[in-house]
């Protein structure tokens, strides 16, 4: 069977980034391995619907869909649409590496079903920058949804997709049925990955919530827990 890459990126107001999203994607890949590209839209009010739409003359493969607001109930909705035989979940605000397509092939055909590529996010404050660096390695602690998701179709259903019951998080929690699987490879090259939040709240402080939910959800927090200390110190 050859396989192919359907891209599933959910949106919401990211009428600054989708447009340079989208050109990447097209000039970085094949086009006979990309399956189709979902942007899969929670309720923009800023535009967003609009510029996607004006790629619909450039590409065909780029296709609009609009689903209730929440990353995991978006993902789960542009993963039941999609065609391809890999899977590829991709914030709105991140660029894989040149030839990412052949790049996530190679790996699913070796055996890999499912991994992310090492993280570099598009600040040069230290901290950033170690954190990048340690996603180079295989531990859990590294991982996060800004590095992307890869995973078969296959894979990703006998899992049974991500668990809409986390408004955040969720990436996290597949993530670790993949570890526990033993089912994650580490791509060692780049994707670079917006530090907005940082400059937002500030790196030390974004960095102490980040690590306040992880330390949270380790000690049992449920996920309307981990949605309401999200919402009153990061939303």
């Amino acid at each position: 069977m050859t396989n192919t890459i359907s891209i599933i990126i959910p949106m919401l107001n990211e009428a600054e980034n989708i447009a340079s999203v989208l050109e990447h994607l097209l000039e970085n890949s094949t086009a006979k391995n990309i399956a189709e590209i979902i942007i899969v839209d929670g309720g923009s009010v800023d535009g967003s619907e609009k510029i996607v739409t004006d790629f619909f003359t450039t590409s065909s493969k780029i296709q609009l869909l609009n689903a209730e607001k929440g990353r995991a109930i978006q993902m789960n909705f542009g993963a039941k649409h999609a065609t391809g035989t890999i899977l590829y979940f991709l914030h709105a605000d991140s660029f894989p590496p040149k030839n990412f397509d052949n790049l996530i092939i190679h790996e699913v055909t070796k055996g890999n079903l499912a991994g992310c590529f090492r993280l570099q996010f598009d600040n040069n404050h230290w901290w950033l920058r170690l954190a990048g660096w340690l996603t180079q390695f295989s531990w859990r602690a590294s991982r996060g949804g800004d590095q992307s998701q890869f995973i078969t179709k296959k894979l990703f259903h006998d899992i049974g997709g991500y668990n809409e019951r986390f408004t955040i998080y969720e990436d996290n929690i597949l993530i670790n049925e993949l570890y526990t699987r033993k089912q994650f490879v580490v791509i060692q090259d780049k994707i670079k990955t917006s530090a907005r939040l940082y400059k937002k709240h500030g790196v030390w402080t974004l960095q102490y919530h980040f690590w306040t939910i992880y330390v949270k959800k380790w000690f049992g927090a449920s996920a309307d827990q981990l949605f309401t200390y999200y919402k009153k110190h990061i939303s």
